[in-house]
């Protein structure tokens, strides 16, 4: 017999339910990051430049409003993309606002030498960030918010030491250990050969297959929530023409916004007294940035911590097969030689210094777990860079993270082969579910 107390009014009516719509809070966050981004509109259109530092702060605020468009609607498509193919494009998607800076580099750089240092240092110094804080961020917010469930009984006290990973991640993890291993080649040729940019971006193209062949066997969706919800509770034909609506907003603002913005840092530098190179590879990345930080600590806070550092090691595979992929051929397309992207001794450091810390970062989950002192260690190490700034520093610290990485890999050593052989072994079918 059903209960009709607990059964919707429309049911109980035989009426349809009423189509969910947004809230007004909802539409009014999307145009208070529309105004943001509007004097940046009419500053490109118009042609206006005051000078360095008002550029900076008008282009630079735009990118960051487009790139919270960029990050809700990316989450609300999940609703229409499942599984691990879902972590990989909202990955992408999240990191288009750093690739539309980095590629302005490696392009300016084909005609104009000076600007070839600033297409690996805004590279370098994301990559970094990602992994020396935003990887420990979401674990540290993942582990205090599982301090509910424990207090509840539903999560063992353990839950507020380690971060469980997905085995979805497995791939993920795979394809980063393989991408950070071919990274060492790039300070040892010191260039990225265009040649070696299409094997970067031949793997992305891989690594996107595999994804759409993963699946866990669930059929449903995670619940969104906030804004990804409200646009996640739209009717179908609505949410998708406003997602798509969004994409194209805010990707014509970042794109429009990247060249300005990218010169301002330069000349910002000057103006202010700073190094222009210390503010190409840390503010830019901070401001690009800003999406994948915002759906991962989404993911975090609401319980999600496997799917919120998913993303992030997603966005690590993107940035060293596609970003990396893409550099040599913007700047090939920018007017430069056909060899590829030249680096610089202070450029060769920086890559050896981003592919430890990333080989660091993969024996760290290699075993789909990530203790709070492991993402303590990271913050730690991250840190330091900022403090040794010269070139022993550097190959020390490299050499740092390689030894660390030696014996963390030791200790997890039963999931290496596992981990690194992933992305080779056929895609597995779902376990169907019991009823």
């Amino acid at each position: 017999m059903t209960n009709t107390l607990s059964t919707p009014v429309s049911q109980q009516t035989g009426a349809a339910a009423p189509a969910p719509r947004m809230g007004a809070s909802a539409w009014g966050r999307i145009a208070v990051c529309v105004a943001v981004a509007l004097p940046a509109v009419v500053f490109r259109i118009g042609g206006f430049a005051p000078n360095a530092v008002v550029d900076l702060l008008v282009f630079g605020a735009a990118v960051v409003a487009a790139s919270f468009l960029l990050a809700w609607a990316a989450e609300a498509a999940q609703k229409d993309i499942a599984g691990a193919l879902a972590i990989a494009v909202l990955a992408l998607i999240a990191v288009l606002p750093e690739y539309a800076v980095d590629l302005y580099y490696a392009f300016r750089s084909g005609s104009d030498p000076a600007y070839e240092q600033f297409a690996a240092a805004n590279m370098t110094g994301s990559n970094r960030l990602l992994l020396g804080f935003g990887w420990p961020l979401v674990v540290v917010v993942s582990l205090l918010v599982a301090r509910r469930f424990v207090r509840v009984g539903s999560l063992p006290a353990s839950a507020t030491k380690v971060l469980e990973l997905e085995r979805s991640s497995r791939l993920d993890i795979g394809f980063l250990a393989l991408l950070a291993v071919v990274a060492f080649l790039i300070p040892l040729m010191g260039s990225i050969p265009l040649w070696f940019g299409s094997v970067l971006l031949a793997a992305f193209v891989w690594y996107l297959w595999r994804a759409s062949k993963v699946s866990d066997g669930d059929d449903g969706h995670e619940e969104l929530v906030g804004m990804a919800g409200n646009l996640a509770s739209m009717p179908r034909r609505a949410r998708r023409w406003t997602v798509v609506a969004l994409f194209v907003v805010a990707a014509a603002v970042i794109l429009s916004s990247a060249e300005p913005f990218a010169d301002a840092l330069v000349a910002s530098g000057s103006a202010l007294g700073i190094d222009s190179y210390f503010l190409v590879q840390w503010l830019a990345p901070l401001a690009t940035e800003a999406p994948e930080f915002i759906v991962a600590a989404l993911f975090a806070l609401r319980g999600m911590g496997g799917a919120a550092i998913g993303t992030l090691i997603a966005s690590k595979v993107n940035q060293w097969s596609l970003l990396v992929g893409s550099l040599p051929i913007a700047h090939v397309l920018g007017g430069g030689t056909t060899g590829g992207l030249p680096l610089d001794g202070r450029q060769v450091e920086e890559f050896m210094l981003t592919a430890s810390q990333t080989v660091l970062g993969v024996a760290i989950i290699i075993a789909l777990r990530f203790h709070r002192w492991s993402a303590i260690a990271l913050v730690a190490l991250f840190a330091v860079q900022f403090v040794v700034t010269d070139t022993t520093g550097r190959w020390v610290l490299s050499t740092v993270h390689l030894v660390a990485a030696a014996v963390v890999f030791w200790i997890n050593r039963r999931d290496v082969v596992p981990s690194i052989t992933a992305p080779f072994r056929r895609p597995s079918s779902p376990v169907p579910r019991e009823d």
